[in-house]
This record gives C-alpha cells, structure tokens and sequence, in this order.
C-alpha cells in the first residue's frame, strides 16, 4: 500500500508541475498560470485548506475532506468538486460533469477568465459542507438512556 505524500512535499510537487507547466519547452503554456491562480483563489478562500498529492500527479485541496482536485489535460485545466452536485451555484461555474449524482467540474480553457469571487464562494460552500457532515450528532443506543 502506498503511503500518503506529506503535506509539505504535495506543496512541493504542485509547485514543480507549475512550474513545469509554466516554463516548460517554447516557454511553458498557459495551463501552468491557471493552475497557479486557482491554487492562489483556493488559499484565499480557505487558509486551512491542505494541500495532497493524489492518483500520480493530481494536486488535490482537502479540509476535513476533499473540495476540489486541479488536473491538467492538453486543451484545460479541470477543477473537480466530489460533492459539487450538493452545492449552491449562483454563477453558473459549473460547466462541466453535470450529470452525475455527485461530482461536478469546471473546465477552464486557454483564455477563459477564472471568476475570483465565485470560486471563493464556492470553495467555502464545499468546506462547509464537509465541516457540516463531520459535526453530526451521534445516535444515542437505547441502552444509553437513562431511564425516567
């Protein structure tokens, strides 16, 4: 079984594929400053947000669960919210994976503007939620009760 990459080197290697994306051959692409940017919105929308290195190569953003994985394809960047499906989205960020029960993704293409407010908004509704599942109230068993 494969051991979790730590904290510190997920930051790491996200910061090498950036990088490597940014100033790779003729210059690097325009891929590698969106996933710069996202990351940078995602940090401001949640400073406890910890960064993890998942599935060889994926940078993943976790609070108390995942909120969003950031992957890179040869024509987008594609941030994936695993619980985006129970999420308000007033703006519409959501383009993509609609039809699932659960995921939902943005796809940001080569000259699309990313939407600061909205995607802080809505990286704070996905840790919310995880925040909101984690502090359910235990079931109490029958034998717990005190007799009246």
């Amino acid at each position: 079984m494969k051991r979790p990459v730590p904290a510190e080197s997920a930051s790491a290697l996200i910061d090498e594929k950036i990088e490597e994306l940014s100033c790779g051959p003729g210059g690097g692409d325009w891929r590698g400053k969106t996933l710069a940017k996202v990351r940078e919105i995602i940090h401001k929308a949640d400073p406890e947000i910890v960064e993890e290195w998942k599935w060889r190569g994926v940078p993943v953003w976790s609070h108390d669960g995942f909120i969003c994985t950031g992957e890179v394809y040869k024509n987008h960047v594609k941030m994936t919210f695993p619980k985006g499906a129970s999420l308000e989205d007033p703006s519409g960020l959501f383009n993509a994976s609609l039809e699932g029960n659960a995921w939902r993704a943005i796809d940001i293409h080569e000259g699309d503007k990313v939407d600061e407010v909205a995607l802080k908004d809505l990286v704070r509704a996905a840790v919310a939620l995880n925040l909101k599942g984690k502090s359910k109230p235990k079931l109490r068993r029958a034998s717990d009760k005190r007799a009246d």
